[in-house]
């Protein structure tokens, strides 16, 4: 009777003593969230690894051959792209990277203020500011786009860089990161520590709050840069003059040529394809800086 009731209780060969036996269930649902994120990678990788291959494409090859089969122009493509109209797409990416990065820099140090200010300061209105900048966090960039047209050409600034940059210096959603992370990383009792000792609001927000600021900011900065860079309403508005076109707009030029000129199509892809280089490398490093950060605080709490 005894041996019976031990052969009953023992575990099942290969199993561990105390766990449930059945089939997994829990793996099988952690897999869905697994599967849901491959398919959404999928789904945004596929057409950058179509624009990749199709940049290695000439002009024969695009319309001949298998869609992700790679070809062999990539290097002429290049050089036809370097010499269409004396390398004005190199042109293109300058404006472009004068446009983010500047626009970027800018965005991120009103935004660091303000989110600053907000955060810290107790003044009445307070809320009403914050809740305006939310407002504008939910206004669709192509309402704002004809007033500030407007605006801008009162003041004699269309068809200029300060055209295409000064819209980008405010960002509401900027200004709310840079709140929200104020309000988590800087310390009300430090910010007073730093009264008590006699330094300026000026003086402690740039030495004390600042740094502590700085992931946030870096967030702010990464977000507003592909932004820019991406932007194409504000440039097709304010612009008219191509030498001042950005990267988005330049090839949209080619796009439209390419329907008389079938051999544009190949420069199109390459300098889009080109265009992606950038903000990989600026995700990669801004992402590295942003781990070291991270890591710093992590050490000195």
């Amino acid at each position: 009777m005894s041996s019976l009731a031990l052969r009953k209780s023992a575990p099942a060969a290969g199993t561990t003593p105390g766990t449930a036996q059945g089939p997994p269930l829990r793996r099988r649902i952690a897999l869905v969230p697994t599967l849901t994120l491959l398919l959404g990678a999928l789904y945004c990788l596929l057409p950058v690894a179509w624009v990749v291959i199709a940049a290695t494409k000439s002009g024969r090859e695009l319309f001949s051959t298998f869609t992700f089969l790679p070809g062999t122009g990539f290097t002429q493509n290049v050089k036809d792209l370097n010499a269409y109209r004396d390398g004005v797409y190199w042109r293109w990416m300058g404006n472009s990277a004068l446009y983010a990065g500047l626009g970027a820099l800018l965005s991120t140090a009103v935004s660091a203020l303000s989110g600053y200010a907000l955060a810290v300061y107790r003044f009445r209105g307070r809320e009403t500011v914050f809740n305006v900048l939310m407002a504008g966090v939910l206004m669709p960039p192509v309402i704002l786009a004809i007033p500030q047209y407007l605006l801008l050409a009162e003041a004699d600034l269309t068809d200029s860089y300060a055209s295409v940059l000064l819209p980008l210096i405010l960002s509401p959603y900027g200004v709310y990161l840079a709140r929200i992370y104020a309000s988590a990383a800087v310390p009300g009792d430090v910010v007073e520590a730093g009264r008590m000792d006699g330094a300026s609001e000026w003086r402690i927000f740039i030495r004390i709050a600042l740094p502590m600021m700085v992931p946030g900011l870096v967030t702010v900065f990464l977000f507003q840069f592909v932004a820019v860079w991406n932007n194409f309403l504000l440039p097709y508005i304010m612009l008219s003059d191509d030498e001042k076109f950005p990267i988005t707009l330049g090839l949209f030029t080619l796009l439209e040529q390419g329907a008389n000129t079938p051999a544009l199509y190949t420069l199109v892809i390459t300098g889009a394809t080109l265009a992606v280089l950038p903000l990989i490398a600026l995700f990669l490093v801004i992402q590295r800086f942003w781990s070291l950060d991270l890591l710093s605080g992590a050490v000195k709490s």
